[in-house]
């Protein structure tokens, strides 16, 4: 519905500036109207910072991964950090953040699982609609993403998604619905793939008939990033165009509506929902006066913010595993009589704190897991550092630890001079400083008054061994050709003979690469130089190095671990395994993970086994270790919030958001994964996740909804608010509660996360055996004892009726379980529905 003032610009606004607003003008701006008082959107991305305009500007706080967020199953914390993130958002005078991303763990494999919160659609929807809450209760605006059955990255740009709308309504449009109900969310990103067959950005039963009819939607739809399709998005229900210049809308767009082509009523429907936004953000203004100046983009790290991604981070490490060694467990760490720990794998210090794509994010500082134990344990303990193996499949981008800036010797990084043409020649047009040689540019300007399509770069500083051995340097570059030299020398060159490579979203080159033996404290000057191809408005560049790994690194390891009380191995993934615009091809460790993993734990039966990904991984060479701990990408805060945990300083709270299987195959949706003839098929149904290996009566590794404490629980007396409701009272809104009485039985204050599955029983044939319906997170110190309790509606009884097209309860007995995870049940109570 239209304000008095949107309504009376609507009036005042010619058709070329209504169709102007449906586009933007660069990577992240729209359009603005001056002369009526209409200042552009701005958005940028998250999902786990804000990184503002630029992929090399500011730096921003950076929260754990959506995966991690979904672990802590605790819905006010989410909330806290939602707002962070709508804090950051103002930092960056952003008006909406692309944040969060809900799609579902459908498949193991898929490339941005680490981005979402869950494979289950209640606990996705739950946690985006705190996190939304959150931001946009600082005045900021969120915008979920991406709609719908954007599950994949394989060919992610034309794939189409073949999906029964059952399977829709109760599985991938459901955390959506629930977001659209319970907050004011700004706005929707459409998917880049088809939805049984149609683009869903100009899908008129998606956008039009269910997302705004149906639900109510009073914000507006942008696309993903060059995203739109065709201009049936018009009417489709898009309503903005990203990036700019728009191919379809825009300017074209009042072209199209002078043909005939498109109603005026669309266009207008388009317009009216931008500055219903637009009003809401504070972006109209007083026509006679200038429009606001907006404030430069200011990097914040402030004390509240790392208070709460800390807690956020330490709440979402998820016990796996915590077995007795001779009659004692290993965590929480015994830190007063504690002497010799050996810290070993090839994350632990180097800190993997978020996945890639366009959710990276610049962070203000970043704690390995090395760090943050040397932060917390007492001087006295001893720690020893081996990698072992390698494990990330290219070299990662130069560690800021080994590097000097010339113009800032005090501050880690190198120097970058940005030149208005393509030969270095003249004084730089601009000079920054960068922690890492990692640098991504989108859009015309790569840096004040530097055209991407027209520049070259330098980097320059000074390398500093931190080990002895072979390093390993490598380029990779994207729209640039480039070169490194240390000491003057060209070591790296790619400006010829360029082989295609996966980095940057697919528009990389390989790595070249380049070994020097160094020694520790050896200084070496670095510079990188790179050309721009021109007319490009998309340049990258990384200069990548590996520290030195003995060819006996795993028998080393091995040593450092039997020679200590207690081993930690860090293993996992990384940004350039985990990343948007490619699947994983496997959800086994890369490298020679695995063979650290048996070596280390065959030395010491007292190993801990830390996994720093954001997604499954096979453990089964984790097998035998004292202790299995999940965790995550976990933001700036990674190192801190690990040691916290290990050494007991609080409980081990997180609970897995997804099923762990153990091979793909386990996983009901591989049947039908990636697809094949630009289709694929989500043949599985409802099974999707714990559901389907619930039906194939599968055992996980670990199952949905599972972790460990450090503590002990008793949940008893379980009851249901209201033992008998009718099929009306339930659809005239009736709620009800289920409840049990918690009680820390342990000697330490700890977190229970009390999970409520629903069973139908009867009631509905065809369907999973149980469904995740609601859930509650409490903290009890020793004897402690709470009344749980978990509200139910009409949504946790209804089953989607295709044959009606509405939500049905059918009569019957309705069991909630009550658990600790969708494989151990602690009571249930029973609800009969009556005709």
């Amino acid at each position: 519905m239209m304000s008095d003032s949107v309504d009376k610009l609507m009036g005042q606004l010619s058709l070329q500036e209504k169709a102007t607003l449906t586009s933007g003008t660069d990577m992240w701006n729209g359009h603005g109207i001056e002369r009526l008082g209409i200042s552009a959107l701005k958005v940028s991305d998250g999902p786990v910072g804000v990184r503002g305009d630029r992929w090399v500007g500011t730096t921003s706080a950076c929260t754990p991964c959506g995966t991690a967020l979904g672990a802590t199953w605790n819905l006010e914390l989410i909330n806290q950090v939602g707002v962070v993130l709508g804090q950051e958002a103002k930092s960056k005078s952003v008006d909406i953040l692309l944040a969060p991303t809900v799609n579902l763990h459908r498949n193991p494999l898929a490339g941005r699982n680490f981005e979402c919160f869950s494979e289950d659609p209640f606990l996705t929807g739950s946690a985006a609609t705190a996190i939304i809450n959150g931001i946009q209760s600082t005045g900021a605006g969120a915008c979920i993403k991406h709609f719908v059955a954007n599950d994949s990255e394989f060919q992610r740009h034309t794939i189409s998604s073949q999906v029964s709308e059952r399977v829709l309504r109760e599985l991938y449009l459901l955390p959506f619905e629930m977001v659209i109900r319970d907050t004011d969310v700004c706005a929707v990103m459409s998917g880049y793939n088809r939805l049984n067959g149609t683009y869903c950005a100009e899908h008129d039963w998606l956008l039009n008939q269910i997302l705004k009819q149906e639900w109510g939607f009073d914000g507006l739809v942008m696309s993903d990033w060059w995203g739109t399709m065709s201009s049936a998005s018009a009417g489709g229900g898009l309503d903005l165009e990203m990036p700019g210049p728009a191919k379809y809308l825009g300017a074209q767009l009042a072209e199209l509506i002078d043909a005939g082509t498109v109603e005026a009523s669309a266009l207008d429907e388009m317009a009216s929902r931008i500055l219903r936004v637009s009003e809401r953000l504070g972006l109209l203004s007083d026509p006679a006066s200038a429009l606001p100046v907006r404030a430069a983009e200011q990097s914040n790290d402030l004390p509240a913010h790392r208070s709460v991604l800390r807690t956020a981070a330490e709440q979402a490490v998820v016990l796996l595993t915590n077995d007795q060694v001779e009659g004692q467990r290993v965590l929480p760490l015994a830190v007063s009589s504690l002497t010799h720990v050996a810290v070993i794998g090839p994350s632990a210090d180097t800190a993997s704190v978020l996945g890639g794509g366009s959710a990276a994010v610049n962070p203000h500082y970043a704690v390995s897991i090395l760090e943050g134990l040397q932060n917390s344990l007492p001087a006295n303990v001893k720690l020893t550092h081996e990698i072992g193996v390698h494990a990330s499949r290219s070299a990662p981008p130069i560690d800021s630890r080994c590097l000097r800036s010339t113009a800032q010797p005090e501050k880690p990084g190198l120097d970058v001079e940005y030149f208005s043409n393509r030969e270095f020649a003249g004084p730089p047009t601009c000079v920054e400083h960068a922690a890492q040689p990692r640098l991504v540019w989108m859009g015309p300007e790569a840096a004040p008054g530097v055209a991407t399509k027209n520049m070259s770069v330098r980097v320059s500083g000074t390398f500093v061994a931190r080990s002895t051995g072979t390093h390993t340097f490598a380029l990779v570059t994207g729209g640039t050709g480039g070169r490194v030299l240390l000491d003057g020398e060209v070591v790296l060159d790619n400006y010829t003979g360029q082989q295609p490579g996966t980095a940057f979203f697919g528009l990389g080159s390989s790595e070249t690469l380049f070994e020097v033996h160094l020694e520790q404290g050896d200084e070496r000057s670095l510079i990188g130089e790179f050309t721009a191809y021109e007319g490009m408005d998309v340049a990258a560049f990384l200069i990548g190095h590996r520290e030195p790994v003995f060819s006996n690194g795993i028998e080393r390891a091995a040593k450092a671990a039997a020679e200590a009380e207690v081993a930690i191995v860090v293993v996992g993934l990384d940004q350039d395994s985990e990343t948007e615009g490619e699947d994983r091809t496997t959800i086994s460790l890369p490298g020679e993970q695995d063979a650290l993993l048996r070596a280390v734990i065959a030395a010491n039966p007292r190993t801990v086994v830390l996994v720093n990904a954001g997604s499954v991984v096979d453990l089964s060479a984790a097998q035998g270790a004292a202790a299995i701990a999940q965790t995550w990408y976990l933001g700036q805060e990674t190192g801190n919030a690990v040691a916290a945990v290990l050494t007991g300083q609080v409980d081990a709270s997180g609970r897995l958001p997804t099923t762990f299987g153990k091979q793909v195959k386990d996983w009901s949706s591989q049947l039908n994964y990636p697809g094949e003839f630009g289709e694929v098929l989500y043949g599985e149904e409802l099974f999707m996740g714990y559901r389907g290996f619930d039906k194939q009566q599968i055992e996980p590794a670990f199952c949905f909804g599972h972790g460990l404490s450090y503590t002990s629980f008793e949940c008893s007396d379980a009851e249901l608010s209201e033992q008998t409701l009718s099929v009306e009272q339930l659809q005239e809104g009736s709620e009800f509660l289920v409840s049990a009485e918690v009680t820390n039985t342990g000697d330490r204050s700890g977190y229970h996360v009390l999970q409520c599955y629903v069973h139908r029983g009867q009631t509905d044939s065809g369907r999973p055996e149980q469904e995740l319906c609601g859930f509650t997170k409490v903290q009890l110190s020793p004897g402690q004892s709470t009344r749980a309790s978990i509200p139910l509606n009409v949504r946790s009884c209804a089953v989607w009726d295709q044959p009606n097209q509405s939500w049905v309860v059918r009569p019957g007995a309705f069991e909630f379980r009550l658990a600790t995870s969708s494989r151990e049940l602690l009571s249930t109570a029973t609800l009969q529905v009556t005709a």
